[in-house]
């Protein structure tokens, strides 16, 4: 593993810079190509130094990349000051501020309506500071006739809110050329519903591979003790769980990515690709795949495991329980968004409190049984099947920063109540007999009737907090595609409930939200 930084600060830095050399033609293309990754519309770039010291060179192959036209003529607007012209994807402002006397002077060319919702670059942009934002990215070009004719150096500056992203695009950029992939064809891969960010890394020769881009989490509002909701239902803060937990999966035998390279601070990763064969087929569950997912995890809670795991020479990571402040707060999400979704109103604050309080009083045999590694994601979405591989191996496994020491009932019903996929009551069953079966095998002490209240428990649990999740998805990150999933979760909802030792909360359950039970309610 390939670890490339230090510890970053968790505030956003408000300037971030990068020092480019520009030799030639290509690297000048090269660096518009960097730019063009990070800007879109509503964005300021400003463009500085002496004359002929390569402003309208780099503005001509940034808009050339960006409407998708190669030979566009794209000459200086010193004399017309503004230049617009028609991007791909939105529309693009070339400026330039070298004739102007007084900043005034941009109402009458109609400044503001001309770069509404437009990717706006600006040369001289000291002639009219007053009517730019402090938003920016900042690039100055500078000659060094020492180095040569062609030569330019450039520092590239991300002011206010832009010195994130500049930090971002420097780091990938980084990570990429230490470990080879620079050259590397990227295509992005649909995302989850968390804030990392995965694309593919294509060589020439056909290679594959992953960059993983996780940012450190940001801190929420204090919620509970002083914490934010992420800490509470110990939530992976950054990068370095997922790598501790990867090694310690791959130790196990099972198909983690191996990292071949990794940013800590940045929160970046290249990873093998496991390709893009998931366990499910094009008609639903794939009964096969199924089976090996359980059977891979009946191996891993079999397993002797440890509660710490290496990060990297110097650094160790310690597992978080999965503790009955965490599983509640989970399902306190259903009581914040889904509810007030479904019932168009706000419960009374006792009827919270009942709810909490019915919560922990049923998890808490959960929390005291044996815990294993929880993986948490164990589902449809993050496991890949591997054909050419064997045993437990063939099942590919991506999401898993989040591990805690829990009971090992969540991850078999994260996979057998699979919230985007319907399975079947019959080969829920199967396949849970399956996964006891196996597990009595290894451990003749295993107790099939408490795993049963468990699964309910956790069960309930986790369909509880997915509603919660997905209409927060809707409401507050407007992504109402989730919304279609929760008729699927209502119905193992449901069925949990029916277990006797829930039969409190299953009241609860009916009196408050009764459509759970009667969708058309």
């Amino acid at each position: 593993m390939n670890v490339m930084a230090v510890e970053a600060p968790r505030h956003a830095a408000s300037e971030s810079n990068w020092a480019r050399e520009l030799e030639d033609e290509a690297s000048v293309l090269a660096l518009a190509g960097d730019v063009a990754e990070m800007v879109g519309p509503g964005d300021l770039v400003t463009l500085s130094g002496d004359l002929g010291s390569g402003k309208t060179t780099f503005a001509r192959a940034l808009i050339r990349l960006l409407t998708g036209e190669a030979d566009l003529e794209v000459p200086s607007p010193t004399f017309v000051l503004m230049q617009a012209y028609e991007g791909e994807s939105y529309p693009i402002v070339h400026a330039d501020f070298f004739r102007i006397k007084k900043p005034e002077e941009l109402i009458e060319l109609g400044w503001e309506e001309a770069c509404d919702g437009a990717l706006v670059l600006v040369e001289w942009p000291e002639r009219a500071e007053s009517y730019l934002g402090p938003d920016r990215l900042d690039i100055r070009f500078r000659l060094d006739r020492d180095r040569g004719e062609s030569f330019r150096a450039a520092t590239l500056t991300g002011e206010g809110a832009f010195a994130a992203r500049l930090a971002k695009a420097k780091a990938i950029h980084e990570i990429l050329a230490q470990s080879g992939w620079s050259r590397a064809l990227r295509q992005f891969m649909q995302g989850d519903a968390s804030t990392r960010a995965y694309e593919r890394l294509i060589k020439a020769d056909g290679q594959s591979a992953v960059l993983m881009i996780s940012p450190p989490r940001p801190d929420g509002p204090p919620l509970r003790y002083g914490k934010p909701y992420s800490a509470i239902a110990r939530l992976a803060e950054d990068i370095r769980p997922f790598v501790a937990i990867d090694h310690g999966l791959r130790r196990q035998g099972f198909s983690a990515p191996e990292i071949i390279a990794c940013d800590l601070s940045a929160g970046l990763a290249i990873l093998e690709d496991l390709g893009d064969e998931p366990i499910v087929g094009d008609e639903g569950i794939n009964q096969e795949r199924y089976a090996w997912a359980a059977t891979a995890l009946a191996a891993l809670h079999r397993a002797s495991l440890p509660d710490a795991l290496p990060i990297n020479a110097e650094e160790t990571y310690r597992i978080p329980n999965y503790d009955i402040d965490a599983l509640s707060i989970e399902v306190e999400l259903l009581l914040d968004w889904y509810a007030p979704h479904i019932a168009r109103a706000q419960l009374a604050s006792g009827v919270k409190a009942s709810f909490v309080n019915l919560w922990r009083r049923a998890l808490q045999d959960v929390v005291a049984a044996r815990s294993t590694w929880t993986l948490r994601d164990y589902h449809s979405p993050n496991l890949m099947w591997l054909a050419d591989r064997e045993g437990v191996a063939k099942v590919g496994l991506l999401d898993f920063q989040d591990c805690v020491l829990g009971h090992a009932a969540y991850d078999v019903v994260s996979l057998l109540q699979d919230a985007r996929v319907d399975v079947p009551d019959l080969v829920e069953l199967k396949l849970l007999s399956h996964y006891a079966r196996l597990r009595r095998e290894g451990e003749p002490e295993f107790d099939m009737a408490e795993f049963a209240r468990a699964y309910a428990i956790l069960g309930a649990q986790r369909a509880t907090k997915i509603l919660g999740i997905f209409t927060r998805l809707d409401r507050r990150d407007h992504k109402p595609d989730y919304l279609r999933h929760l008729p699927r979760v209502e119905k193992y909802l449901a069925k949990d409930l029916n277990h006797p030792v829930l039969a409190d909360l299953k009241i609860w359950y009916e009196t408050n939200l009764p459509r759970i039970f009667d969708p058309a309610s």
